[in-house]
């Protein structure tokens, strides 16, 4: 059986990754390119006697080998020569799209057209005359809506080497290959060259369309009148806060947290109680029992009550984000931040952020320069990613029933504000200069399948599983080791190597509300990973363990821990957790985006400070104005 190599290209947001996952189905994987952390799509498809691979390639704007995704791009089908490509085009934003595919037909790589999105350019008043856009071009154009499969059918059967870019001769293609070639061999200034060729690209766009893209100029789409409200100068904002609180109402109110009770109760009783009835029934020596009940079910248990929570943040924020809600607030933000100076590309990997901290210091290469990158990278962290959550979900259910949406975001809405104030701070110190300029395409508005969110979701979310049968688990057993024994053997928790430890760190935040050597220890472990922070507490203070109602779990806490934490240090750790040093995993990867010890240092030297003075304000602050010690 033959194998033919497939490669999806096209502008980000053009529905490439739905006709993908479309094309392969479940005979899909993700892993890295070589030598970077930016995925790679494969997947298989088969048709009759022929076997496609299909590779998707990251969404780029051009090929100018500018940003790593570009120089992916073109690295992939320079070198590895695929044996046609499919160029995703948005049919309605044609003129933009189709640049990269000038770029394409210029590097002479076997390329069929494919003009999805058609119902939303319809909606904005396109009419295309396909036959003679593939005249005009000298390939196969075809169309579809990916989202209801629509012209799939048609994709499938041009994958035919036989017909790729062969539909035609172009005499305006071969004309616009010739000015090229001329425009190169003029001998003026690169810069110049670059110009000369950029505008030959977008006349040669022009002259395509000219016959074959009749626009109606009269049509107003749903679109354009719902961006007129969505991205108000002033209502843009309290919207996005609005979206936010909607998003954590469903998480914490209306479907996260009774999935997590129920499975909090499942842990605590049912399943903790058929394993210390088995461990008895067995005969197991008394400090394995304790191993595994208070250990390994207290820490990974305490942890996994939360994994509701963490896939329904994600499945709303997915479901967001292909709706193209999410472009529209990195538009909004961009106004916000080029008014205190800051380049507006920096919100981009900043919402990322919210996600996981990692990529979003990754994303920080897309800014245009090394200012903008390096003050990208310091700020990043602050953006509040999924494995604070559980920190936030506990403290919240305890201290704060009824309000942990209101708690929550609050959280995220003061990430963000520190993050912008820090850049304010970084441009004016450590990086003074001026902000790259910011273009910025707003995809069109749609609903994403369904398949396409499950997936995103998944892999956003599978990250935390990982971790909490990896990581949390060795942590888990380590925490409960040194919490049972000392260097005589094994102790009271109180007189135990942690409690040695713990007694350390908690002295700095005696005048935070919460000085305790328990809490000390949770705030180390956070810096290996934040979900850890959690887990540390469900070994030490038996959260596990609670009951479901938040009312009588917080009775039960206070009376496991006395006084430990009160709603205003609660929440003075919790914004502590938001705020301070960033995870192993994000400064691992700040080192490698920056190159330089003496920046990695800084990165996790300073959110610490700042945690401390923030949080020591709030829990004084707080104190001050009467809300209690």
């Amino acid at each position: 059986m033959s194998v033919l190599t497939v490669a999806l290209t096209g502008n980000p947001n053009t529905g490439k990754s739905t006709i993908f996952n479309a094309l392969t189905g479940a005979r899909q994987h993700i892993g890295n390119w070589p030598g970077v952390t930016v995925d790679k799509k494969v997947g298989q498809m088969s048709r009759g006697d022929k076997q496609f691979t299909i590779i998707d390639l990251p969404g780029t704007y051009s090929l100018s080998a500018y940003s790593i995704e570009e120089k992916i791009v073109k690295d992939y089908l320079t070198q590895e020569k695929p044996d046609m490509v499919v160029n995703v085009v948005d049919a309605s934003n044609i003129e933009r799209n189709l640049y990269l595919t000038v770029q394409l037909l210029e590097m002479g790589v076997p390329v069929v057209v494919n003009l999805n999105m058609m119902d939303e350019a319809e909606a904005k008043g396109y009419r295309f005359n396909l036959g003679q856009l593939g005249k005009n071009l000298g390939v196969t154009v075809i169309s579809s809506v990916a989202t209801s499969k629509n012209g799939l059918q048609q994709l499938i059967d041009s994958l035919e080497p036989s017909i790729i870019g062969k539909s035609s001769e172009s005499p305006l293609l071969s004309t616009h290959l010739n000015n090229i070639e001329t425009i190169k061999k003029s001998g003026k200034d690169q810069d110049v060259i670059e110009e000369e060729i950029i505008e030959a690209r977008y006349d040669f766009v022009n002259k395509v369309l000219a016959d074959a893209l009749v626009i109606n100029e009269g049509v107003t789409s749903w679109q354009d009148q719902l961006d007129n409200v969505l991205t108000h100068r002033w209502l843009g904002i309290p919207i996005f806060i609005a979206v936010l609180y909607a998003i954590f109402e469903v998480t914490f109110t209306w479907i996260g947290q009774p999935v997590s009770d129920l499975l909090d109760g499942f842990i605590a009783e049912t399943f903790t109680g058929w394993v210390a009835g088995f461990l008895a029934a067995a005969g197991t020596a008394e400090w394995l029992q304790s191993l595994v009940i208070d250990g390994i079910i207290g820490g990974v248990g305490g942890v996994l009550v939360f994994v509701p929570l963490i896939f329904v943040l994600f499945l709303l924020i997915s479901f967001l984000d292909g709706t193209g809600y999410m472009a529209r607030v990195a538009f909004i933000m961009d106004r916000a931040m080029r008014r205190v100076g800051l380049s507006g590309k920096a919100i981009l990997p900043m919402l990322i952020g919210f996600g996981c901290s990692v990529p979003a210091v990754m994303g920080a290469r897309a800014m245009d320069s090394e200012r903008d990158r390096k003050i990208t990278v310091l700020i990043a962290p602050f953006m509040s990613c999924g494995a604070r959550l559980p920190v936030y979900a506990l403290f919240a259910a305890l201290f704060f029933p009824g309000s942990e949406s209101k708690v929550v975001l609050s959280l995220y809405l003061l990430g963000i504000a520190i993050a912008i104030m820090m850049g304010i701070v970084f441009k004016s110190t450590l990086f003074k200069g001026e902000s790259e300029p910011f273009l910025m395409e707003l995809p069109p508005y749609r609903i994403p399948t369904l398949k396409t969110v499950l997936i995103q979701t998944w892999e956003k979310g599978k990250g935390f599983l990982v971790k909490a049968g990896t990581i949390i688990f060795s942590m888990s057993v380590l925490i409960w080791f040194l919490s049972s024994y000392n260097f005589s053997g094994p102790a009271e928790m109180d007189e135990s190597l942690l409690a040695a430890v713990g007694s350390v760190i908690g002295p700095l935040f005696t005048f935070h509300g919460f000085g305790t050597w328990e809490a000390g220890v949770a705030v180390l472990t956070g810096i290996l990973a934040k979900e850890a922070v959690v887990s540390t507490l469900g070994v030490l203070y038996g959260v596990a363990e609670l009951a479901e109602e938040a009312v009588e779990a917080a009775t039960q806490l206070q009376s496991s821990i006395g006084a430990a934490f009160t709603g205003l240090s609660a929440y003075a750790f919790m914004v502590f957790t938001l705020l301070y040093t960033p995870c192993m995993a994000v400064i691992g990867t700040v080192k490698k985006e920056l190159g330089s010890w003496k920046w990695t240092l800084f990165a996790a030297i300073y959110p610490f400070v700042l945690a401390w003075l923030v949080s020591l304000v709030i829990y004084q602050g707080g104190r001050l104005l009467g809300f209690g010690g």
